[in-house]
């Protein structure tokens, strides 16, 4: 196999949850950017249909709430209809409350958990038939640095993000027998609207960057090629493992 194909996204169908802004954005365009037929999900209709007009390649956009679903056979449907099932699944979607655990009612709580967990498993589990009987999918959950160390206001976001790495195991011994291969992204700090009060604080943000082994947080561009990777022929033997793309944060 050329080195090229390794990496070819020719012919696949993607979706990605969280297309509105951020790294979700950043994940739709890089895929459609390498021939993957897009479809964008987010709440925010308007923003995904301008990331849609502007995007290369084939893409398409549901305008969806994702915590409000209660159905997600048909939104997977929905989600179907322009391309087909997806090959590839990303789910990006995502919220952080920034609570203190003295603070944190029930609500703030299910949010978190019901948008950054449970969906990203009931999404998938709808669209993994079609790519078993295809016998080829990918599917990348996007974990954090909080799946393994504990931030300041934190702890509903934490749990979230600890349970998708232990979810993205689970999902991998259930479906790869089957040709669905299952991993996750955990980034860094990278300019996102979730980090954006800590990249408005020129000085918050240097100390991150501190913190890491490079010296620097992220930029967009350093998601391509581990976003490639997870998604292409180039990971064929790789499954249930968490790829930390933070430039040695959790290293030191």
């Amino acid at each position: 196999m050329a080195d090229r194909a390794l990496f070819s996204l020719a012919g696949k169908v993607a979706c990605v949850t969280g297309a509105s802004s951020g790294l979700g954005q950043a994940a739709a365009s890089i895929l459609a950017q390498n021939g993957a037929k897009v479809v964008g999900v987010a709440r925010r209709k308007s923003a995904l249909e301008t990331w849609s007009g502007t995007a290369p390649g084939e893409t398409a956009v549901v305008a969806a709430d994702l915590l409000a679903q209660t159905d997600c056979a048909d939104l997977a449907a929905q989600i179907a209809e322009p391309f087909g099932p997806p090959d590839i699944l990303i789910n990006a979607a995502g919220v952080n409350t920034r609570i203190h655990a003295d603070d944190v009612q029930p609500a703030d709580w299910n949010q978190t958990l019901g948008l950054n967990l449970s969906m990203p498993f009931f999404l998938a589990q709808q669209m993994v038939p079609a790519m078993a009987e295809r016998g080829w999918g990918r599917i990348v959950n996007f974990a954090s640095l909080q799946s393994r160390r504990a931030f300041a206001n934190g702890i509903s976001y934490g749990a979230s993000k600890g349970g998708v790495e232990q979810m993205t195991r689970a999902m991998a011994e259930a479906w790869s027998a089957r040709g669905v291969l299952c991993n996750a992204l955990a980034p860094g700090f990278f300019p996102t609207e979730l980090t954006g009060p800590v990249f408005a604080d020129p000085a918050k943000a240097q100390a991150l960057a501190d913190q890491t082994c490079i010296g620097r947080n992220g930029t967009m561009d350093d998601m391509v090629g581990p976003l490639l990777f997870l998604c292409s022929p180039a990971s064929d033997y790789i499954t249930g493992q968490v790829l930390f793309v933070d430039g040695g944060f959790t290293a030191k």
